[in-house]
């Protein structure tokens, strides 16, 4: 049997939560830890995070109840979890109670549309749950939901581009033979318009002594849907599940062809030399350090009034004071110009007096006494 060609990640629904389960059904011996992801209202199991390709899908319109495993697992942390499908029970094993709980919580709220009231979860938790709903009921009016009756004279349904698939290409028949012919290696399936405006065909190439092209219709249905018309008309709820039907029917013998964009890796630009004026295609340095912004403008802040201090007395010390003993400068401090002395003569020792009388008092006290003998 050949290996079935899954649909990569970038082809799946949006993701609303995702992380490692344990899984086993009745089928399985053993259980297997899987990369779990809620996309849309299917989850999709990975062998690794990374890996591109899903191994497993479970459709979770099939889902009956989901309920706690009180059974004790080897991982005293871990929790188990019983999901009743309608064709059969499988079990979940949670790194935790509170992942189960999530998982319950996304689980029920994409498939009844409404958040559970009866879950324990934080109000953060139910936030994004309640924003799962709201993007879940989105991705299915782009699909399913007709327009309203003034808006629909050309078509009963909204566009689906929001949520085509990546092996989607508006070609017409004869461009889509040329694309699948000249991509043989990448893909031998397309999804493009069909004929009417509102329908939709796959067109497919397989080689046998040259190049064998089929195209497949695919119609909406009223109730929403689609349809693969052949003679025992397939129904399918979206596009995806279109390409997933007959990528597994095929056993993978028919691969989507998806051409993914080309990237530069380096860095590269023009410069012209400056000597000779020809131009060059120059490689940029790696680790090239980014331009550092400038910095942004500071609102000017007003400095914070100081508590006016006291001195040691209790005596308030103003700020003012201080200013002003800050701007108006000191003086140097000179010592004070002495008194002149009063001259007082000792009778008793006349001599000690005459040393310490300056001469022009000596003078004058000179004259005196000639006037005094002259009188005597």
């Amino acid at each position: 049997m050949a290996k079935r060609a899954a649909r990569q990640r970038n082809q799946l629904p949006p993701c609303y939560y995702e992380g490692y389960l344990e899984k086993r059904s009745f089928k399985d011996k053993t259980s297997r830890k899987l990369w779990t992801c809620l996309c849309g209202n299917n989850l999709f199991f990975f062998n690794e995070k990374r890996d591109m390709d899903y191994v497993e899908k479970l459709d979770l319109k099939e889902l009956i109840s989901l309920t706690d495993d009180s059974s004790q697992d080897r991982n005293l942390d871990a929790a188990r979890l019983n999901m009743q499908m309608k064709d059969g029970n499988i079990k979940f094993t949670v790194p935790s109670a509170e992942a189960r709980e999530l998982w319950k919580g996304f689980i029920y709220s994409v498939t009844e549309l409404s958040v559970p009231s009866s879950l324990n979860l934080l109000p953060g938790q139910i936030q994004m749950l309640k924003e799962a709903v709201e993007r879940e009921k989105e991705r299915l009016k782009t699909t399913t939901t007709p327009l309203p009756p003034a808006a629909a004279n050309s078509s009963p349904y909204v566009s689906l581009t929001a949520d085509m698939p990546a092996c989607y290409y508006n070609r017409t028949r004869v461009e889509a033979e040329l694309l699948l012919e000249r991509e043989a290696k990448r893909g031998n399936l397309l999804l493009r318009p069909g004929g009417g405006g509102n329908n939709f065909a796959v067109t497919t190439r397989q080689d046998l002594d040259g190049s064998i092209f089929k195209h497949y219709r695919v119609t909406r249905k009223h109730e929403g849907g689609f349809n693969i018309d052949v003679d025992d008309p397939v129904p399918c709820a979206t596009l995806h599940d279109v390409i997933d039907y007959l990528v597994e029917k095929t056993d993978g013998v028919l691969i989507p062809l998806i051409i993914e964009e080309q990237y530069e890796k380096n860095i590269s630009f023009i410069r012209s030399d400056n000597e000779n004026g020809e131009k060059s295609v120059q490689q940029a340095p790696p680790n090239l350090v980014p331009p550092a912004l400038p910095p942004k403008p500071v609102a000017e802040r007003e400095p914070t009034p100081e508590p006016v201090p006291t001195s040691s007395e209790g005596e308030a010390i103003y700020l003012n004071d201080q200013e002003l003993e800050k701007e108006v400068p000191k003086k140097a401090m000179m010592p004070p110009t002495p008194a002149p002395r009063k001259l007082t003569l000792p009778t008793s020792h006349p001599s000690t007096a005459v040393r310490q009388i300056p001469l022009a008092a000596l003078s004058e006290l000179k004259i005196k006494l000639e006037q005094k003998a002259k009188c005597v």
